[in-house]
């Protein structure tokens, strides 16, 4: 976290007993991380730690389904998270936790509206995000939680029109807000692009070039964050896509080994020239293709990890 630049750093990590531990406290005390976020993916890893074994076979003795099992783990850790939290939220440093909304209504508007508003009312901390795909259903729901004053998240967002599409939406909904005071991030995937094309600068030139048009449109209330920063070359330092997109006015959401191996750096890095985007882009072969692909793959995992989920709460 470096506050000269507004520059934030978020956990990409949920699991009971590491909240409870002394490690989280001391990486919001000493100004490390400024916030959390989490996906089905997290919670799916997160649940096969003991810390969730007494609770799990108490809720099923309670004959509660397998989703309304998940949503009582999941919105008890993202509350104590929010709570943890709070005192930045309050300062305006950020401060807020992420939690999805079901993976299978990534289609289904209406289902992603009341199931977001639901979860942020249940959780009832304002420092809640909800995060939903940016697709097209995923468009209208953010418009429409915006509208009601509900932070979120557009997540799993590969391309510059999905990143519009979802700043145009959120813009939308803040104007028909009564507090007009959510705020709202577009979490750019980074590193999946250089492992689909064996490359080491495809990720970055994509985020660069979102990062440099979102940021010249000055939307109102919304901030560009780089999401799936953890490293999968051997070959990078761990906090390679920490110091390649430090930017002005951003997020990075990292695993906590990540956030561990960041020096701290404090140099700028983005937004690139078009051109050098432009010149790295060019040469990987069907560049927009791949990214649709890996919309589509990233939709699938999250759907993937949410049906294991449900699988392993059943009775």
């Amino acid at each position: 976290m470096n506050r000269d630049i507004n520059f934030s750093l978020w956990l990409d990590f949920i699991e009971k007993s590491f909240l409870q531990s002394v490690e989280f406290q001391k990486l919001i005390d000493d100004g490390v991380i400024n916030g959390a976020t989490s996906n089905p993916a997290i919670f799916q890893k997160a649940f096969q730690s003991p810390a969730y074994r007494e609770e799990m076979v108490k809720l099923q003795k309670d004959d509660l389904s397998p989703k309304e099992i998940y949503e009582k783990l999941a919105i008890e850790d993202i509350k104590y998270t929010a709570e943890k939290l709070l005192p930045l939220f309050k300062d305006d440093n950020m401060g807020f936790v992420s939690i999805e909304v079901d993976p299978f209504f990534a289609n289904d508007s209406e289902a992603t509206i009341s199931e977001g508003v639901r979860l942020f009312e249940e959780i009832g901390m304002p420092n809640v995000m909800i995060k939903i795909p940016a697709t097209e259903a995923g468009y209208i729901a953010m418009e429409e939680l915006f509208s009601r004053d509900i932070p979120v998240n557009a997540t799993l967002i590969f391309t510059l029109e999905e990143a519009l599409k979802s700043a145009e939406a959120m813009s939308r909904g803040l104007e028909k807000s009564s507090k007009k005071s959510s705020k709202g991030v577009l979490s750019v995937f980074v590193s999946r692009l250089d492992v689909a094309t064996s490359s080491t600068l495809f990720g970055v030139a994509n985020s660069s070039k979102i990062y440099r048009e979102i940021s010249k449109r000055g939307f109102e209330n919304i901030t560009t964050l780089f999401a799936s920063t953890g490293v999968k070359n051997p070959e990078l330092s761990e906090d390679y896509y920490i110091r390649e997109l430090l930017a002005k006015d951003s997020v990075n959401t990292a695993p906590l080994k990540t956030i561990l191996a960041y020096s701290g750096d404090s140099v700028e890095k983005l937004p690139w020239t078009p051109q050098r985007e432009n010149e790295v882009i060019s040469q990987i072969p069907n560049s927009d293709e791949v990214l649709k692909e890996l919309k589509s793959a990233g939709l699938k995992a999250f759907e993937n990890s949410f049906q294991d989920i449900l699988d392993s709460l059943k009775k």
